[in-house]
């Protein structure tokens, strides 16, 4: 990955444990969340019916859709179970003091679906 991929999204601070923040990238709403220190990087459009998530209930890592209800596990954008959505995940890195997210290419979502399907 070189620095023109990372896109600064804030401070390393200002998102503590248990609290999230909706960023906009190139015109994509993209919803960083710290989970016990980890900051996690997923699209805010719901794979279903594009609803966004950045508001959903979340219980450990499993961030339920306000819309239907539809979940997705944060560390990997997949559905619990077997087959299902999955939302795209973005790779989060602290450089300086600062928070960069890196959107991949969307033709590598399919893939990340496969990936899903594979773990289970």
């Amino acid at each position: 990955m070189n620095s023109s991929d990372q896109i600064p999204v804030g401070a390393v601070g200002e998102l503590v444990p248990g609290q999230r923040k909706l960023a906009f990238i190139s015109g994509r709403g993209v919803v960083l969340f710290n989970i016990d220190g980890t900051i996690h990087a997923i699209d805010d459009s719901c794979p279903h019916q594009g609803a966004s998530v950045a508001n959903g209930h979340l219980d450990g890592c499993v961030l339920s859709c306000p819309a239907h209800g539809l979940r997705f596990d944060l560390r990997t954008g997949c559905m619990p179970g077997p087959g299902g959505l999955s939302l795209a995940t973005f790779p989060v890195r602290a450089i300086d003091g600062k928070l960069f997210v890196s959107l991949e290419d969307p033709a590598a979502v399919p893939a990340q679906a496969t990936a899903c399907n594979a773990a289970l």
